[in-house]
């Protein structure tokens, strides 16, 4: 029988196999991840409302199940923890906001849904920034989140918490969401695998699509559903079970035929393959360590894996100013300077600022027109290209409390401008990862983009999996473990 730790450390794969195959009992599998959770949560802040006796209660029924003959689903037993940007019937969603503070949705968002349907069973909600408008782990209402790698640190955001968790074992998935790199920040930032799949591939609601709710409501043509995990395969098995059309999100997409995650992961990345490395989009400030550790790793797929690699950039021009407009026209500007107004120092600064702004037509469409100039400048590059690689974040984790750095590489930058290389995928609905690529000098994960063209997440998947395989990472943990003990 595992003992409690090896539980915590076992990928989802093989912690739904054992306990369909009745060598784990899933109620063993959440006392494990509880009993770690009481451990660890002190200094991680990874969930702002754990449900433990929800979570003990789908355990038992689950083992009944199991015990009777029934077929559990893919994820059976499997802990999760989900984006409290993202509704759990029943379980306080607070989206990081006094205004939230006391709301309970009356149903699931499609991926929970889907999670659940799957034999998922959920630990509770893991803590974002207030509204997900961030790429750190702080809001006005709990405790900060921290970077299991070093508890001084942010983790990212603005899955904040489903990134701590994963990283330190509290659960092998969580559920993240992305609508400027809030999968693969935090995933980045904690060395883990990251996906944001093609827009509509996994469906969205009420997340960003009902308009009952104004904090949660924006960021439609922006904002996507993805895994968090520790592994490849794990990323590749939640999106097998979250992907798919849904009528609830006009956005959505079917499923091609033929396309099934677990099996773009299986076999070898084709010879040949034409790869192009940005290492700074031609523009952008880059942390020089993020730089070294980004260009060692994409060696790999030169050396070992029979890519042929060229440095070449898109060629757009700098997006930052036109991704904030996009998010303005996706943001309920009337609701939420409503709750601004009646908030008042109890919301976020900058949302507070961002809100106050005086926004006008010109910036909305001139936002929309940078998009089309972005789209259009990268179709037209990645005819030429199989698949493009960059940093995933301009920088190595930074401390807790602010949103970003103001100098980056001896350059005076905004606090998001970190963000450059999540923010233009967005804008573009391409499928998305990011894979550990190495640590900095201070033992610090950075991550690595891969980037495929226009619905080509099989061929994502496939060359983070190669890449995992060229350079596993996955028993590699934070110090925090061994600190705390078992």
């Amino acid at each position: 029988m595992p003992s409690s730790e090896e539980l915590c450390r076992m990928e989802a794969f093989e912690l739904a196999r054992r306990v369909r195959a009745k060598e784990v009992s899933p109620i063993e599998v959440v006392d494990a991840v509880f009993e770690r959770m009481d451990r660890l949560e002190p200094e991680l802040h990874a969930f702002c409302t754990p449900t433990p006796d929800i979570a003990r209660e789908e355990a038992q029924r689950l083992e009944r199940e199991i015990s009777s003959g029934g077929a559990p689903g893919p994820l059976a037993g499997v802990p999760v923890g989900i984006k409290d940007l993202h509704a759990v019937k029943g379980v306080r969603m607070v989206l990081g906001s006094h205004a939230y503070k006391d709301f309970v949705p009356d149903e699931d968002d499609v991926a929970v849904e889907r999670l659940k349907d799957a034999g998922a069973i959920v630990l509770g909600k893991t803590n974002v920034p207030e509204f997900g408008y961030s790429g750190v782990g702080h809001n006005p209402v709990f405790e900060t989140t921290t970077n299991p790698w070093d508890t001084s640190l942010t983790p990212g955001g603005s899955s904040a918490g489903s990134g701590a968790a994963v990283a330190s074992g509290m659960g092998p998935i969580a559920l993240g969401s992305d609508g400027g790199g809030s999968v693969r920040i935090p995933a980045s930032f904690c060395g883990l695998f990251g996906m944001k799949a093609s827009m509509g591939r996994v469906p969205l609601y009420p997340s960003c699509r009902d308009e009952r709710y104004p904090g949660a409501s924006g960021w439609e043509s922006l904002e996507h559903i993805g895994p968090m995990s520790r592994t490849v395969r794990d990323g590749a098995l939640m999106l097998s079970v979250m992907a798919g059309s849904d009528d609830r999100d006009r956005l959505s997409i079917p499923q091609e035929s033929g396309f099934d995650p677990l099996e773009a992961i299986d076999g070898e990345l084709p010879q040949g393959l034409r790869v192009a490395y940005s290492s700074d989009w031609g523009y952008a400030a880059v942390d020089p360590e993020v730089r070294k550790v980004v260009g060692e790793a994409v060696k790999v797929f030169e050396d070992d894996l029979g890519c042929t690699v060229e440095d070449a950039h898109p060629g757009f021009e700098d997006p930052y100013e036109g991704f904030w407009g996009l998010v303005i026209m996706e943001t309920d500007l009337a609701g939420m300077r409503k709750m601004a107004e009646e908030l008042g120092e109890k919301m976020s600064p900058h949302l507070r600022e961002v809100l106050e702004v005086d926004w006008k037509a010109e910036d909305i469409t001139n936002a929309v027109m940078t998009r089309k100039a972005v789209y259009n400048k990268m179709w037209r590059f990645m005819r030429d290209y199989d698949l493009l690689i960059t940093p995933t974040l301009a920088v190595p984790p930074f401390e807790t409390g602010i949103q970003g750095p103001e100098v980056i590489d001896s350059r005076e930058v905004e606090p998001f401008y970190w963000l450059s290389f999540t923010l233009p995928i967005n804008m573009t609905g391409q499928p998305a990862a990011t894979v550990p690529a190495g640590f900095t000098e201070g033992g610090l994960p950075v991550g690595m983009q891969i980037v495929g063209r226009h619905l080509d997440d099989a061929l994502v998947l496939k060359a983070s999996a190669a890449f995992e395989a060229a350079r596993p990472w996955k028993n590699r943990w934070p110090k925090l473990l061994e600190e705390v003990g078992p």
